[in-house]
């Protein structure tokens, strides 16, 4: 294949497919990344006043699931070194727990939040200019947007949390809570305020987290460009006859007949 025949994205390449020209785009490219795995070991778990008053009667506890609910994520230079940038995360945890009122009873569901600080240094590059642009909305005049730095942008991508393990602890031996701010949003979404008495006991609970940093740069790139990405595939319209729509779906085998754990090649 020559050097100047690529595939192009929106087709198949073909013999033909030779670039007709190079233009300049404005896209974001990544200056330093960093990926982490990280055992969040024995974080305090917030509860709203209802749920402490269920842990502080509970036998036992259990972690049946933890999700991501936000990241707040802060950028600031790094003094003394040029083109570096710290980037502050702190990560909020829906915490789902299995509450055990006594030891052979039924587990009362509820939900409290876990709270885990990080930083990480990365290369950013360095930019000293001001950005301006105009952006068109339907409910205001047309107008330019405020002026912003040309700095880059730091993105936090998260994998799903592993929860592995909770336990209940007296609230004098628990290790305390560093201080941090809730969001406004955060705590609406668990219906009240934390409680912030004095109680009897405390759960930790223990996440595996995989987390990727990278820090990006609105950048102007010189691309070779084959043609205008015209799609050649007609919109297909729904169905509205819904057994109609229903018939067309696969039999879903898998989901009633589980795959088997592969066999080993030094078994088989």
């Amino acid at each position: 294949m020559s050097e100047n025949m690529i595939c192009n994205g929106c087709d198949e390449c073909s013999p033909g497919d030779k670039f007709k020209e190079a233009v300049c785009i404005n896209a974001s490219r990544i200056y330093d990344s960093c990926s982490d795995k990280d055992c969040l070991e024995d974080l305090n778990v917030l509860l709203t006043k209802p749920g402490q008053c269920m842990i502080d009667k509970a036998a036992n506890v259990r972690l049946n699931d933890v999700t991501v609910c936000n990241v707040s994520v802060g950028l600031q230079p790094v003094p003394f070194h040029k083109g570096f940038y710290a980037v502050d995360m702190t990560f909020y945890f829906d915490v789902n727990l299995d509450v055990f009122m006594a030891p052979n009873s039924l587990p009362m569901p509820v939900k409290g939040l876990a709270v885990f600080s990080k930083r990480a240094v990365l290369f950013g590059s360095e930019g000293s200019v001001k950005i301006f642009s105009s952006e068109c909305s339907t409910d205001t005049n047309d107008g330019m947007t405020l002026p912003t730095r040309n700095c880059p942008k730091a993105v936090v991508q998260v994998a799903e949390p592993i929860p592995l393990s909770a336990k209940l602890v007296d609230r004098r031996t628990a290790p305390p809570m560093p201080p941090c701010r809730i969001p406004e949003a955060i705590v609406r979404r668990y219906g009240g305020e934390f409680a912030s008495v004095e109680a009897d006991k405390q759960v930790l609970v223990s996440i595996g987290m995989f987390t990727i940093v990278q820090l990006e740069r609105n950048v102007q790139m010189l691309i070779p460009a084959f043609d205008f990405c015209i799609p050649h595939k007609e919109c297909v319209t729904s169905s509205e006859d819904p057994c109609e729509l229903f018939s067309s779906i696969d039999f879903p085998t898998n989901e009633f007949f589980p795959t088997n754990l592969p066999l080993d090649p030094k078994h088989s």
